[in-house]
């Protein structure tokens, strides 16, 4: 009997510079489906878009712990330096939506560049205000300045969903995949924030971040194919251990993300963002459980990345749930009107946090994000009842 070939070993058609050749479909096809984040990757232009998304998304982990490191060490007062950081997160959440409607009408390069250097240049102002003592005001009105930063992560994902409509699966571990490169971006950018600050001078890392935000987003543009938990997080454990820590609660974050991303999602989203929810509920209170009962800088390291481990689930499900309901003509816009939600979220945390902290302590301070969790669960059960999204 003749060799009959199955549908995975017939020969396939592919693009080859600029000419349709004939390839054989067999090991490297399969290979590459066994590793679904090596097969996003080879999208044609996706990994120098993700470069230049990487190199700007830096320095959002950079910024907010720069400026309170920098206030607080000159001016001596954590509710200043939260208060300041939840202004300019305010701000971005007014701006971010319009910023986002513009990209979506004019294209990602045309609006993001500028917007980018009104931003930076923001964040040099800031620099300058802390540097000569200028009065305090004027903090506010530089952090504030930066609200034009584009969103990057939404740009990226709004590329994703573009190359990936219809393909579900490919889109949850792009999803995935965007949550680990954020959380990437929060485990280095504190570190390296902070590392900037201490060794150098302290309005280092606010200078560097301010380059590299501008430095990435042109790459990217050239390349053409639950919020009041994290702020009070951050705030307060930048007062209790230092900004270095916080790196392993994004890493815990990093980590789950990418598992997550290889697994099949339960059907009901709706219910997938419950169970996040609940989860990121309980590990949140871990933080709280070992400052208060041990000074040592271990258990509460131990407990930053447990707590970071329920961060990036919930956030893919959320942003998935997003793009569902978003028409893809307003994908940008959708998806910074969720990030403006969740800076909402960041600026009153920012500013409780910092105001626990100066107030009642520093561990009573690890409240705060463990009740804006549970606000989020509650919100969110609330909901579930409502028509579901598939």
């Amino acid at each position: 009997m003749p060799y009959e070939r199955t549908p995975a070993d017939r020969p396939v058609l592919a693009l080859s510079g600029d000419r349709l050749v004939i390839a054989p479909r067999t090991a490297p096809a399969r290979r590459a489906s066994t590793n679904p984040y090596r097969r996003l990757l080879a999208t044609p232009g996706a990994r120098a878009f993700t470069v230049g998304n990487l190199i700007a998304r830096l320095p959002m982990g950079m910024f907010s712990v720069s400026a309170v490191i920098m206030i607080a060490g000159s001016r001596g007062s954590y509710a200043l330096a939260g208060a300041v950081t939840a202004t300019g997160l305010a701000a971005t959440a007014v701006v971010a939506p319009w910023t986002a409607r513009l990209v979506d009408r004019y294209g990602q390069a045309r609006i993001a560049v500028p917007a980018t250097a009104i931003a930076a240049l923001g964040s040099l102002a800031l620099l300058l205000c802390v540097h000569y003592d200028a009065p305090a005001w004027t903090l506010f009105a530089s952090y504030a300045a930066t609200a034009t930063t584009p969103n990057t992560g939404g740009m990226s994902r709004a590329r994703w969903a573009h190359l990936h409509r219809g393909d579900p699966a490919a889109l949850h571990t792009a999803n995935s995949f965007e949550q680990a490169a954020d959380e990437l971006c929060f485990m280095l950018g504190p570190a390296l924030a902070a590392l900037l600050c201490a060794a150098l001078f302290p309005e280092a890392g606010t200078l560097v971040g301010a380059v590299l935000l501008m430095t990435g987003v042109l790459i990217f543009a050239a390349q053409r194919a639950t919020g009041a938990v994290f702020g009070a997080m951050e705030v307060v454990t930048i007062a209790h251990a230092g900004g270095a820590i916080l790196a392993l609660q994004a890493a815990g974050s990093c980590v789950a993300g990418l598992l997550y991303g290889s697994l099949r999602p339960a059907a009901d989203i709706r219910r997938r963002l419950l169970g996040c929810l609940a989860g990121m509920t309980a590990l949140m209170s871990l933080p709280l459980l070992a400052a208060a009962s041990t000074d040592s800088l271990l258990a509460l390291a131990g407990a930053l990345l447990l707590a970071g481990a329920a961060t990036a689930p919930t956030m893919v499900t959320g942003m998935t749930l997003v793009q569902r309901l978003t028409p893809e003509s307003q994908l940008n816009e959708g998806m910074t009107l969720a990030v403006t939600a969740l800076l909402g979220g960041i600026a009153a945390g920012s500013a409780t946090g910092g105001w626990m902290v100066e107030h009642t302590g520093q561990v009573v301070g690890y409240i705060a994000p463990v009740c804006a969790a549970a606000l989020a669960l509650a919100i969110t059960a609330a909901g579930v009842r409502a028509p579901r999204v598939r």
